[in-house]
């Protein structure tokens, strides 16, 4: 029932003018697909690729890895189709293997699936999909509407760019359906559409005006059987604001739509859209998390998270108020309030419950919570002991689909109904012997006095320090929980190494506050965190050497521990990076983080420029080998931070590794061969340089 929105963000004022930056060399590599830069990739790849390639154990490593990714035997998830995966009658799913590398949409009847015997019926074959069309075609969900979700908006995207084109699809005929009956059909663009019934669409494009970020700043109402240009506009915003998206919940009478306007990545307005056409500002204060509009016995209800405290409600804290068909919402309610070790994580909700996937010290505990007498009333579902959660899918009674998951421990899917205790309805294989492992949580303090907490993953009875691979983020109130090793994670601590996770400050680990701690001029905090946590793990003994890994804000935050402290870390792996801080609101969505990072262009520069790894690379430093992978078709982080950077270092002669794959999107990979292929590079890297 739940359909995630971004916020986003407004541009900040103009200020006094500034020091024209200094003359950028490399500036001619955001080029993304000039010739004479993919030349450059291509010599990039050509060189360095080879030498982890030769690495022994390249070989069994990337075969290993192809072998977990497309074991058969993996859990099918409700997934693939919005608003939940599961109706009352069926449980749609998403599938890739070693015979389906582009991967398959399918359906299974629902008794059948929460029998644990699925039988699948394929909707769209997306391999044969790219061999008819000639066009690397992935799969990027579906949006369907009715309770049989007979019509869905189908998402395709070239390469794994966040740009995509839309079509409808007949899932009982399994087919698009054509312009000429009918079909919806949107072309290529980052775009956000929404089912206002079965033959209107409320539609957001980037095909028409976009925001500096690159978003779009309209949103229309469509009409089927019309061409776009004539759809209604409902709503515009500023070209210095992020984006306009729609959004509906909910069917028949109780169904509620709602338009998105981004302020900032952090502030936006809600926008009500009435039965009668009108658009209705919630009530909400402009920082709320906006989370979805549920029916759980009382009529449809919108809830938030909060950001701040707002009438005498703490932040962090789930709200509530009543959606009515048109006119003003009702008044803002607390709903549930995290402790101070808590942050709420995550919210669903069926039709007769709200569901709060909550962290407590980063151990996932679930709360269901239902409202009666216009009071709310909780209690928590029993789950397996120091576990992850991750909420799946919902349906219009009351059972909620789960991920159960630990770092030693390979993901279960449960499903509870009416908060009962959770039955499990399929096991993952373990790939590797979790029971050989051990698991702690430590904390380490910060340059301010900070606790932070990390993992510690290592073979039983280990002794004395070992070569850590240290996997953080840091940013967007993301939190890091337990999750089943990767392949490449596996690998290097079946090796006798230990893994290690960093909860350090920007991330969502304990709410609001511990996102806030890092904004702004305080990022500086959230890179203090991470060399606490590397530091304790010397100075205890558990680590002899260490490898920083992150990719997103996580390869900002690892090229940041490289260039601040290279006597700290002996490898970084720098994944899809930022890094060139003076210039990434000039880059693709760059715009749209500036209420995380800063302005570079106004007094801002002060305090991002004391971290930007470009501009703080040295001659002189002596860095440790980093190894930089990124995208030619990431349509959100430019490929030419990553580029940039490599280029930097080797113009100062610091030796490096380079790998750029021409497809994969933000994910820099598109395909499971192609995920295996990075984690095989990452091993040779990780046994090269920890040796």
């Amino acid at each position: 029932m739940k359909t995630i929105v971004a916020a986003a963000m407004l541009l900040a004022a103009p200020a006094a003018a500034q020091t024209p930056p200094p003359a950028d060399p490399h500036q001619w590599l955001e080029d993304v697909t000039g010739e004479k830069q993919l030349d450059w990739v291509r010599a990039r790849n050509a060189k360095y690729l080879p030498e982890l390639e030769a690495v022994p154990g390249f070989a069994a490593w990337r075969a290993k890895a192809e072998t977990i990714l497309q074991d058969p035997r993996r859990i099918a998830y409700p997934t693939g189709a919005s608003p939940s995966g599961v109706t009352a009658g069926s449980v749609y799913n998403f599938w890739r293997d070693k015979d389906h590398v582009r991967g398959l949409w399918r359906v299974s009847p629902r008794a059948a699936f929460d029998a644990g015997k699925p039988e699948w019926t394929t909707l769209l074959d997306m391999d044969a999909l790219e061999a008819a069309e000639k066009k690397n075609l992935q799969f990027s969900g579906a949006s369907c509407f009715g309770a049989d979700y007979a019509r869905c908006l189908v998402r395709l995207s070239i390469g794994g760019k966040d740009a995509v084109e839309v079509r409808e699809f007949d899932t009982k005929a399994r087919r698009f359906v054509p312009a000429s009956e009918g079909g919806f059909a949107s072309p290529e663009a980052k775009q956000a559409l929404a089912w206002l019934d079965q033959d209107r669409l409320l539609v957001a494009t980037a095909a028409g005006p976009v925001s500096t970020s690159g978003y779009a700043r309209e949103v229309r109402l469509w009409q089927r059987g019309t061409p776009f240009s004539s759809a209604k506009l409902l709503l515009s915003i500023g070209e210095q604001e992020m984006a306009a998206n729609p959004a509906a919940y909910g069917s028949g009478a109780n169904r509620r739509a709602v338009i998105l306007q981004a302020l900032t990545f952090w502030t936006g307005k809600v926008h009500h859209l009435g039965a009668d056409g009108a658009l209705t500002v919630s009530p909400l204060p402009d920082d709320a998390n906006f989370q979805f509009i549920a029916d759980v016995g009382d009529g449809p209800r919108a809830y938030a998270l909060l950001r701040t405290d707002f009438n005498g409600i703490s932040k962090g804290s789930l709200v509530s108020y009543a959606v009515p068909a048109s006119g003003a919402p009702g008044p803002v309610e607390a709903v549930f309030t995290p402790t101070d070790s808590q942050a709420i994580d995550n919210v669903d909700a069926t039709g007769k419950a709200v569901y709060v996937n909550l962290l407590d010290d980063v151990a996932a505990k679930l709360v269901r919570l239902q409202r009666g007498n216009g009071q709310w009333s909780s209690r928590e579902v029993p789950l397996p002991a120091n576990s992850a959660l991750g909420l799946v899918a919902t349906d219009d009674q009351d059972t909620l689909y789960a991920n159960v998951v630990g770092f030693t421990e390979p993901s279960r899917l449960m499903k509870t109904a009416n908060g009962a205790a959770p039955t499990t309805l399929a096991s993952a294989p373990a790939f590797f012997d979790g029971a050989k492992f051990e698991v702690a949580q430590r904390f380490a303090t910060s340059k301010d006095g900070t606790k932070v907490p990390y993992f510690v993953i290592r073979p039983k009875g280990a002794k004395g320090p070992l070569k850590t691979y240290y996997w953080s983020y840091g940013g967007f109130e993301i939190a890091l929980v337990p999750a089943y090793l990767q392949p490449e994670a596996q690998m290097w601590v079946e090796a006798g190494n230990q893994y290690v996770v960093g909860n350090i400050r920007g991330g969502g680990e304990y709410g609001p506050r511990w996102h806030q701690a890092a904004l702004l001029e305080k990022r500086q905090n959230s890179y203090d965190d991470l060399h606490a946590v590397a530091e304790d793990l010397k100075k205890t003994g558990q680590a002899s050497k260490i490898a920083v890994h992150g990719r997103s804000n996580g390869g900002l935050m690892s090229s940041v521990a490289y260039t601040q402290r290279p006597d700290l870390y002996d490898a970084a792996l720098v994944g899809v990076p930022l890094a060139d801080m003076r210039r990434y609101h000039l880059l693709l969505a760059g715009a749209s983080w500036m209420a995380e990072y800063g302005n570079p262009d106004t007094a801002d520069w002060e305090f991002i420029k004391a971290y930007s790894p470009y501009q703080n690379l040295k001659k002189a430093a002596k860095y440790p080998r980093v190894f930089f992978y990124t995208s030619t078709k990431d349509d959100r982080v430019h490929p030419a931070h990553a580029r940039k950077m490599a280029a930097e270092m080797e113009a100062l002669g610091h030796p490096i590794y380079y790998y750029e794959n021409i497809d994969g999107g933000h994910a820099g990979v598109a395909n499971l061969k192609e995920a295996a292929y990075r984690y095989a590079l990452m091993l040779a890297y990780l046994d090269k340089e920890l040796k």
